[in-house]
């Protein structure tokens, strides 16, 4: 068993694809339309194959109360992987995007976490060396 489909709830999936693929630079997969939304799905360009992240819509009244709860007690709903955590906060520092958290060495990973615009935080992890 492998994670082939994992989600995010975005407030606007215009605003996320545009969030998502210019900023943080993922490649937009499937954007089929379903009604008034989109089976909207971006990949990493470093694994075109690999797991997909649905930008889905906080549509239903659940989603609302469960993003502004966790982002309340500044909890990530998920985390991206990187190979210097340091350099992409400077990176996505320098585009505009705010971090709530700045990258905070934990020994076996750093971390660091920032406001997708959506109505998300996400984390981006980069492991230490040998693990």
């Amino acid at each position: 068993m492998r994670i082939n489909l994992t989600s995010v709830l975005v407030d606007d999936q215009d605003k996320a694809l545009r969030f998502y693929t210019e900023i943080l630079k993922f490649t937009e997969k499937n954007n089929i339309p379903l009604g008034k939304f989109r089976w909207l799905t971006v990949v990493s360009p470093e694994d075109p194959d690999g797991t997909e992240l649905l930008l889905e819509p906080d549509d239903h009244p659940a989603a609302k109360s469960y993003k502004t709860a966790l982002v309340a007690d500044g909890i990530p709903c998920t985390s991206f992987a990187v190979d210097d955590a340091q350099a992409e906060y400077q990176r996505l520092r320098g585009l505009g995007v705010h971090f709530t958290q700045e990258p905070v060495d934990m020994g076996s990973v750093t971390t660091a976490v920032f406001d997708d615009t959506c109505g998300n935080l996400i984390q981006i992890a980069q492991q230490a060396a040998g693990r």
